[in-house]
């Protein structure tokens, strides 16, 4: 092989494999049940992720209005804004928008450094999740754990925050039901009590199930 066309081999197999890698990031990416956005630090969306499609097809909290990332309420528009400022300076910064239907959205607005100095200037936008497990981790857990249908469904409505009595409301069964699949699910998965059984969901991999891309308004 000529050696002075060895480097540029070199350097197409390596783009090859940024051009691969990267792709499948993407789809990685989507998987995750947190929202991403990557944004200019002026708000203007480039990308974002099945998760954060989801939520800006809501118009909840978060909207798009020509491209352009704003939180609904204007009110709350300032919070955003000043978080991507400080993005612009290289700082990180949480931010809780709020709903009254939905109650709070966390972000978490990290800055995304570019090799070139003078490159432009991009944020990265993590959204907290709607809820401390994806009903898909919650089903491979259940799989994982040998649990019942009637054992996950009481697991899912614990990591909704409700106490026994509550969660025996909502399935509308005794609370004598409740806890006696409390006790097999606290066998089953080794663990003690509804705190710590809750612990071990909340840890889990961040993974949602596939959704429908939304389409951007």
């Amino acid at each position: 092989m000529d050696a002075a066309a060895e480097p540029a081999t070199q350097a197409n197999f390596t783009r090859e494999r940024l051009d691969s890698l990267s792709g499948g990031l993407a789809v990685l990416v989507d998987e995750l049940a947190h929202g991403v956005l990557v944004a200019s630090t002026k708000g203007e969306v480039l990308h974002a992720n099945q998760a954060a499609r989801t939520e800006l097809a809501r118009r909840e909290i978060l909207g798009l209005h020509d491209g352009r990332l704003q939180a609904v309420d204007s009110r709350q528009e300032r919070e955003l804004s000043q978080a991507l400022a400080k993005a612009e300076a290289g700082r990180r910064s949480l931010v809780s928008l709020r709903c009254g239907k939905r109650g709070r959205l966390s972000i978490a607005v990290v800055p995304l450094r570019s090799d070139r100095p003078a490159g432009p200037a991009y944020v990265a936008l993590v959204l907290s999740r709607a809820s401390v497990c994806d009903p898909l981790m919650l089903c491979f857990f259940a799989r994982t754990h040998g649990l019942t249908p009637a054992e996950e469904q009481v697991l899912a409505v614990l990591c909704q925050g409700h106490s026994t009595p509550q969660a025996a409301v909502q399935l509308e069964v005794a609370v004598s039901t409740i806890r006696s699949h409390v006790r097999s699910l606290c066998a089953k998965t080794q663990s003690h009590g509804v705190r710590e059984l809750v612990g071990l969901v909340a840890v889990l991999p961040p993974l949602g199930a596939a959704r429908l891309l939304d389409p951007l308004h």
